[in-house]
């Protein structure tokens, strides 16, 4: 029996990521996001449960990587459609936290580029399985960092006061850019630490005390804001802990 349970949290992350893309079309964001966390929570306790339980196998694998083309590939696809449609067509609650409704729909050609993250995501899932490489580090951006990073937008926008940030969120150029930039960083050639411990010595993790400390800190002052700020220190650090890996070559 001890064999189905991390497939058991991997189907709840699939069912986290449906029950999200339900919401996600009806333009509750707030809700779908929530349900992408939870996702990503189960996302994350099926491999631990795997490593603990040494049940570990190939079904496992495939079947992790369906769950999260759904809560980390379709759901934020959905959700940066919607932020690409016209403003008028949304009514922010701020009143009820990380609550947003969709008041209306008018398609626009425009929104189809928020698709890309689920083109993006898929591609990378897909290499995923079949990269070696990639067993104790990830190259190019996990999925669910993007999915988090999407699904903070518009929580952002409703629970926010500063003007700088809400029109930057609203302009289309800038959720464009941030489209193409997360959905190139997924694909990218580039080594990112994993939050994984071999050991907790202070000397060969101080990448990563340093991001998890700052990270706190930035989730104590800044709450939703912090979320795409983390990602982007994430990827950040990373660069700069390759850089200084080859300095020493």
């Amino acid at each position: 029996m001890k064999k189905h349970i991390p497939n058991l949290l991997t189907l709840g992350n699939l069912f986290c990521g449906v029950l999200a893309t339900i919401f996600a079309v009806e333009g509750n964001f707030g809700l779908a996001g929530l349900l992408v966390v939870i996702g990503i929570f189960f996302d994350f306790f099926d491999g631990f449960a795997a490593r603990l339980l040494n049940v570990s196998g190939e079904l496992g694998k495939q079947l992790d990587s369906l769950a999260d083309m759904v809560t980390s590939g379709v759901v934020p696809g959905i959700i940066m459609f919607g932020l690409l449609s016209p403003s008028e067509y949304f009514e922010f609650h701020k009143e009820e936290t990380a609550t947003i409704i969709w008041t209306g729909f008018k398609f626009v050609p425009i929104q189809l580029i928020g698709l890309i993250l689920t083109l993006g995501a898929c591609y990378r899932l897909a290499k995923f399985n079949i990269d070696t490489r990639q067993s104790e580090s990830f190259i190019g951006l996990p999925t669910p960092a993007m999915s988090l990073f999407v699904i903070s937008l518009p929580l952002i926008q409703a629970n926010t006061d500063i003007d700088f940030v809400q029109n930057l969120i609203s302009n289309n150029y800038f959720l464009i850019v941030i489209t193409l930039l997360l959905t190139y960083l997924m694909n990218a050639e580039i080594p990112l630490f994993s939050l994984k411990f071999k050991e907790y010595s202070f000397k060969n993790n101080i990448i990563k005390y340093l991001f998890l400390l700052i990270s706190l800190v930035m989730i104590i002052t800044l709450q939703y804001l912090s979320i795409p700020l983390i990602i982007t220190l994430y990827v950040i650090l990373s660069v700069i802990n390759n850089y200084g890996k080859k300095a020493t070559v």
